[in-house]
């Protein structure tokens, strides 16, 4: 039996504008999903802002009612058997919202646990074995509120273990997390998938699903674009190198001069502080470096590094395609 089946999913959402004669507008965020996830397997969704990964996990663990299409979650049924899905889930999200910080960490795990009907006997070692999981053991007694934003992760995903369930969803945990922090996280989801916990992740974090996830889906636009291993949607880039260019002030007109250097297949920026980094795609053994640093007239530039492509680089040639095409694809694994 699957853990998550996902067919042809969708969500439309409808809202009304304008006074007096109010006008009817529908948006539809999800548009036809389907995947499939093993029993044990870590499966990452990822895709821009606005794509539909949240509403996508929002229908999955019964938050949403689908519009149309169906999803079961070890064989229940979303929308005809809720209680029973909420059973066998679990549901950990990004940010400070979901515990009490006035509370301890112990206390929030022991009211949680009621709600979950964890039963008196079980709660105490149960509780016991996740601050260790967690690596919470000695701050347990601590209020919430003191914790960094890293140690309120950690105690979000025991929150979401609790009532042993089945699946877990992993909704950009490690939003906002320092890197020492993201790294105990991703050793403590690594250590949940290794156990037989099937995690469901999503994260803007290349490098995290990279490392993480058996197989990996690319949401845009609310349909799925890509599927497949990280190894098989960096195939898809395989015939590419990469330059990655540190520059300063490069605004829009240089970027898009730089995308129109003949053999360029791609150009993304990422902002970091005063500098940016601008990762070029071109064709693989074009040695484009003068032309394309030649596109960079008047703005100064640091440090250019050619390198293989990595998922990242995937990810933004499945999206940029995405743009200009209304049929998803996949990719086998």
């Amino acid at each position: 039996m699957l853990a998550i089946e996902a067919d042809a999913l969708r969500r439309t959402y409808t809202s009304r504008t304008g006074w007096p004669r109010s006008r009817r507008t529908e948006t539809e965020a999800v548009r036809g999903v389907t995947f499939e996830v093993k029993p044990g397997e870590l499966f990452g969704l990822l895709g821009p802002n606005g794509a539909g990964k949240t509403t996508t996990i929002k229908m999955l663990n019964t938050l949403l009612l689908p519009t149309s299409g169906t999803a079961r979650v070890f064989g229940h049924d979303v929308a005809r058997d809720p209680v029973a899905v909420r059973h066998r889930i679990g549901y950990v999200f990004g940010g400070d919202r979901g515990l009490y910080d006035r509370l301890s960490a112990l206390d929030n795990l022991r009211y949680f646990a009621e709600l979950y009907g964890v039963g008196a006997r079980d709660q105490k070692r149960r509780i016991a074995e996740l601050l260790d999981l967690v690596g919470l053991v000695g701050r347990e007694k601590e209020r919430v509120e003191g914790y960094s934003r890293g140690m309120r992760q950690r105690l979000h995903i025991a929150r979401g273990l609790l009532h042993h369930p089945d699946v877990l969803f992993l909704d950009e945990p490690s939003i906002g997390v320092d890197p020492v922090a993201a790294r105990d996280l991703r050793r403590t989801v690594a250590d949940l998938a290794a156990a037989g916990t099937t995690v469901l992740l999503t994260t803007h974090y290349m490098a995290e699903a990279d490392e993480l996830c058996d197989r990996i889906a690319v949401i845009a636009g609310g349909r799925i674009r890509a599927l497949g291993t990280p190894g098989s949607l960096k195939s898809r880039v395989g015939d590419r190198d990469v330059l990655d260019i540190e520059a300063y002030g490069a605004g829009d007109e240089v970027i898009d001069r730089v995308r129109r250097v003949p053999g360029v297949r791609g150009a993304s920026v990422e902002d970091r502080g005063a500098m940016q980094t601008v990762s070029v795609q071109t064709d693989r053994g074009a040695e484009l470096h003068a032309p394309v640093l030649a596109a960079f007239d008047g703005v100064r530039l640091g440090r250019v590094v050619s390198r293989e492509p990595s998922l990242e680089d995937a990810y933004i040639a499945i999206v940029e395609e995405a743009a200009g095409s209304a049929a998803p694809e996949e990719v086998p694994a």
